[in-house]
């Protein structure tokens, strides 16, 4: 009772703002390790899985055993599009801009709601559409403006970057829409203990499969790898999930709006990345329609959980 006690007295609004204080240096953690992308992504994925997962068996052990087998292969495609996403967007940060690579990997509630229509026969509200057209809009616009009006650019090849970035935003929308069904019937903690470690076998499959070392790096690379897993993992989206018991989940999709602001902020204090016009003006589009898409799909399953996917 006491730990419930004290549970109650730490505010959600101050819980979320740490948590989006804490994802937004992901992409900043990613850029300092010299590490390749695929074993950054492993190592991410590999210490968070070992983080939770205790804590699943000791407060859900027995959920484990009541996931079938339909589950059990929703809990795979969902893993297997998560490693997607990981290694997707890691890479892109090696080629593009944090500012830029950040916003369009948040534009996967665009996708969620286009799958959603697609695979799931949702209806598509006009307000859907017109999000998801300014959206698109502000993509081109990030994408192409630097080269068309002839400006310096951030990143050695940025239209490459940001390609990889909407795959990691396409495949973040694949984990949603896979995970879906299986996240109503399945606590949380079981659910992305199985969905981790699907993950991370995926990841280390593909890690291997390119020859890449698995443990020859220095101690500053692991102490990356570690943080990329307590900060934007334990303390971002853990503490995401649990603000979504205790507040609106309308209010936390808005508020993840505010990674891509805060990481291009801390690109450009501690990495000295400066945006350029275009994509703080196709950024601020992007995001508005974003905004659009997810006010739009308000109350919907599949909209609540895309709140939360990890990056």
């Amino acid at each position: 009772m006491r730990f419930a006690a004290e549970e109650v007295r730490i505010s959600p609004l101050a819980g979320l703002a740490v948590a989006i204080l804490a994802i937004s240096t992901s992409a900043i953690l990613v850029t300092w390790s010299d590490a390749p992308s695929l074993v950054k992504a492993f190592y991410r994925v590999l210490f968070t899985f070992a983080l939770v997962a205790p804590v699943a068996v000791a407060r859900n052990g027995g959920d484990f055993a009541r996931i079938g087998r339909r589950d059990l292969f929703f809990a795979g495609v969902s893993g297997a599009a998560l490693a997607l996403h990981f290694a997707s967007w890691f890479e892109s940060l090696n080629w593009t801009s944090v500012a830029a690579s950040v916003t369009l990997v948040q534009a996967q509630p665009l996708f969620v709601a286009v799958g959603a229509w697609a695979l799931l026969d949702e209806r598509v509200t006009g307000r859907t559409l017109v999000g998801i057209g300014i959206a698109l809009v502000g993509m081109v616009v990030m994408s192409l403006g630097d080269f068309l009006t002839g400006a310096a650019v951030v990143g050695t090849d940025p239209l490459y970057g940001n390609a990889l970035a909407v795959v990691g935003a396409v495949t973040a929308a694949g984990y949603v829409l896979a995970g879906r069904s299986l996240r109503q019937r399945v606590a949380l903690f079981p659910y992305v203990t199985v969905v981790y470690g699907v993950c991370a076998v995926v990841l280390l499959v593909l890690t291997v499969a390119r020859g890449l070392p698995l443990f020859d790096y220095p101690a500053r690379e692991w102490l990356l790898f570690a943080a990329m897993a307590l900060g934007p993992g334990l303390f971002g989206h853990t503490v995401i999930n649990w603000a979504l018991a205790h507040l609106e989940s309308s209010v936390v999709s808005v508020s993840l709006l505010g990674e891509p602001v805060g990481s291009t902020l801390l690109a450009l204090v501690l990495l000295s990345q400066v945006p350029t016009p275009a994509t703080l003006a196709g950024g601020a589009v992007v995001l508005g329609g974003i905004y659009v898409t997810a006010s739009a799909r308000r109350g919907d399953p599949a909209a609540d959980e895309a709140a939360v996917v990890d990056a």
